[in-house]
């Protein structure tokens, strides 16, 4: 199988490979796509030294050419990033300016992201192969597969929030990962584990009663919601429920995507290394654990048609009555040859299902902008956003977005 990558030159790009080497015998070719050259070669000799080292029969090469990349591939790994990582760094930033939260995947810097991210997406994905399968990495998840599978094409979205979760609570368990079976619901960062199943019992309330100060620590979350909610939310919750102490947290402190940025250079120092050959510990610190395992897996049940289970982003379709089947949701799945089918689950709480369907409105109208543009459009998908709601905030952070993505949206020229 052909596979292409999209954002090849990625200092993540090694994660990925490193999966595909250990655990995906059926990738004969690998194909890394990118723009930036000089760091594309960087990312590439590695990546080859990677599958070597673990004994892979696959080969791998590099180019800056859509159309070589992505002609004859059977499945389509998009994790690209428009505007590098400065424009992260401005998502993070500019909407601060209005008390709201920074951040490069949800509220107005996601949006912003969004806006940049999908005409890109879909001009790759019109030109690979028909039927080929994309999978998209690319953040904001949710969105850009929602305009995916708008455009008629066969795309799953990705997340690495629910096998974080599965991998945890399996060693806790003493059980293996596969053993564990999450009733993982919601939209793309912003789901919740209402259950992790073995052997056919939910074994979730026993973690959450011997673990629940470890668990609100590393969510960055008070115990109280957890306790109280009965299920566990994702780490991406915290922007929504305790908005304004992360916004104070933020204001002065280096961003994300500066740390990122270091983490890159020095990344890309170690790379070009002709004697290294192995994933070296700082990229765990890039971020994205178990990307490259989820990846290797819902490529092989795509292809295979084994019938596994993952977490992925797919059509709504009656699964939550309250949104509109074309809405795009992220939840357990069976997976196959024909694509995912959530898995049958208990319908959403009250307070799980009002925050579901706000964001969720959201997400139809930022689409509907990055698609066709105009100052009116993106208007409208911010005073949607749960996380702004307010004429002034929406209005001021408009101008803010579009004066920082000038460059990015072509139809601001």
């Amino acid at each position: 199988m052909k596979i292409a990558v999209v954002g090849g030159g990625s200092t993540y790009t090694p994660e990925l490979i490193d999966g595909f080497a250990r655990l995906a015998p059926f990738a004969s070719e690998i194909v890394l796509l990118d723009p930036h050259a000089e760091r594309l070669a960087v990312v590439g000799a590695f990546a080859r030294r990677l599958l070597a080292h673990h004994g892979s029969g696959a080969t791998l090469r590099w180019t800056s050419d859509v159309d070589d990349a992505l002609r004859g591939a059977a499945t389509v790994v998009i994790q690209l990033r428009v505007g590098g990582q400065r424009a992260r760094i401005s998502d993070e930033t500019f909407p601060l300016a209005c008390d709201c939260v920074g951040q490069e995947t949800t509220g107005a810097g996601g949006f912003a992201k969004a806006l940049r991210t999908v005409p890109v997406v879909l001009d790759i994905a019109r030109r690979a192969d028909p039927g080929a399968w994309i999978v998209n990495f690319t953040n904001p998840v949710g969105i850009v597969t929602r305009a995916l599978l708008d455009d008629g094409h066969r795309a799953a979205g990705l997340c690495n929030v629910a096998i974080g979760f599965q991998r945890r609570w399996a060693a806790a368990l003493g059980v293996e990962p596969s053993a564990v079976t999450l009733d993982h619901v919601g939209l793309n960062h912003l789901t919740w584990e209402r259950a992790a199943y073995v052997d056919g019992v939910d074994r979730l309330p026993e973690l959450i009663d011997k673990g629940l100060d470890d668990m609100a620590s590393g969510l960055q979350l008070p115990a109280e919601v957890i306790a109280s909610l009965r299920c566990v939310p994702s780490y991406y919750l915290r922007y929504f429920y305790c908005h304004d102490q992360v916004v104070a947290e933020e204001r002065g402190q280096p961003t994300r995507g500066e740390r990122v940025s270091q983490i890159e250079e020095q990344l890309l120092q170690m790379y070009a290394d002709p004697s290294l050959d192995q994933k070296p510990a700082l990229l765990g610190e890039r971020g994205g654990a178990f990307y490259s395992e989820a990846a290797v897996g819902l490529i092989a049940s795509l292809h295979h048609d084994d019938g596994g289970i993952h977490a992925v982003n797919v059509r709504n379709r009656g699964y939550f009555p309250f949104l509109s089947d074309d809405a795009v949701i992220e939840a357990t799945c069976r997976v196959g040859a024909a694509g995912a089918v959530p898995l049958p689950a208990p319908a959403l709480r009250p307070e799980l299902a009002g925050l579901v369907a706000g964001v969720s409105a959201y997400e139809e109208l930022a689409v509907d902008a990055a698609l066709h543009g105009g100052r009116d459009r993106v208007y409208r998908a911010l005073l949607a956003h749960p996380l702004v709601g307010q004429h002034d905030k929406a209005d001021r952070l408009t101008n803010e977005l579009l004066s920082a993505n000038r460059d990015h949206l072509a139809w601001l020229s």
